[in-house]
């Protein structure tokens, strides 16, 4: 699968990322999938490129581009639970300075930065996440109901920004959530906030699983959910993006 390193201009500077398609030519459906906070690293390349062996261009963003270049905080080659701490004392500041207003305008650069790629077919959009990433692609997905046909996070903070901020929604949702991440009234409410936007959507616990469980590199992976984080999005893509056009490459 081609790896493009990339250089985006947003209003702040210029983000590096790296996109991934699928070797033969062609022009394919584009999906802007954000990163959990620990960034650009071997798990999310091999994700992306598992993403884009099903038909798709998958590009992603160094969501903290404003700190520096990838890596901008050096990470182990497994994320233990001894790491955490240290790693979220340099972490938490880039997070907190990553606002609403600053998402919003990042996204603004990423998606028409795809619409101008020769390899990315230029129709309707799909933005998934995961963690902290999972919130900005909610964002998106919200602030962008032209261009975004679905969404999909993961062990993320989707109701961060409060039930109201989801009203707008229209893509098509899928958010799967750690059960340690909120119990089941806290997904009730959630679910009647989506409920209330009329999207077409699905929203689920993932049984067993902690925050991160999607992430291979950290303890908190679980081989089942990240499975199942697939069967429910490669499905979701294919119905919004595609038309349901059966199997794809990655088959």
């Amino acid at each position: 699968m081609p790896i493009k390193t990339l250089r985006i201009t947003t209003a702040d500077g210029r983000a590096d990322a790296f996109a991934t398609f699928p070797d033969g030519g062609g022009r394919y459906p584009a999906v802007l999938m954000y990163p959990d906070a620990f960034g650009i690293r071997p798990v999310l390349r091999e994700m992306a490129g598992h993403l884009a062996g099903y038909g798709y261009y998958v590009l992603v963003p160094n969501i903290f581009y404003r700190h520096g270049e990838t890596p901008v905080v050096e990470l182990p080659d497994h994320i233990g639970d001894e790491h955490r701490p240290a790693l979220f004392a340099r972490l938490m500041p880039m997070i907190e300075a990553h606002t609403a207003e600053r998402a919003l305008s990042d996204a603004d650069a990423y998606l028409h930065f795809l619409r101008a790629q020769p390899e990315a077919d230029g129709g309707p959009v799909a933005v998934t996440g995961y963690c902290f990433g999972g919130l900005l692609a909610t964002r998106t997905a919200v602030a962008h109901p032209d261009q975004v046909a679905a969404l999909a996070a993961f062990h993320a903070p989707v109701g961060a920004d409060g039930p109201d901020s989801l009203a707008k929604l229209t893509a098509g949702t899928h958010f799967g959530h750690a059960e340690g991440d909120l119990t089941p009234e806290t997904l009730r409410d959630l679910n009647r906030a989506l409920d209330a936007s009329g999207a077409d959507y699905t929203s689920e616990i993932y049984p067993g699983t902690v925050h991160g469980f999607t992430m291979s590199d950290t303890e908190a992976f679980d081989a089942a959910a990240l499975q199942l984080h697939w069967d429910r999005l490669l499905p979701l893509l294919d119905r919004t993006l595609t038309g349901n056009r059966g199997a794809g490459a990655g088959d």
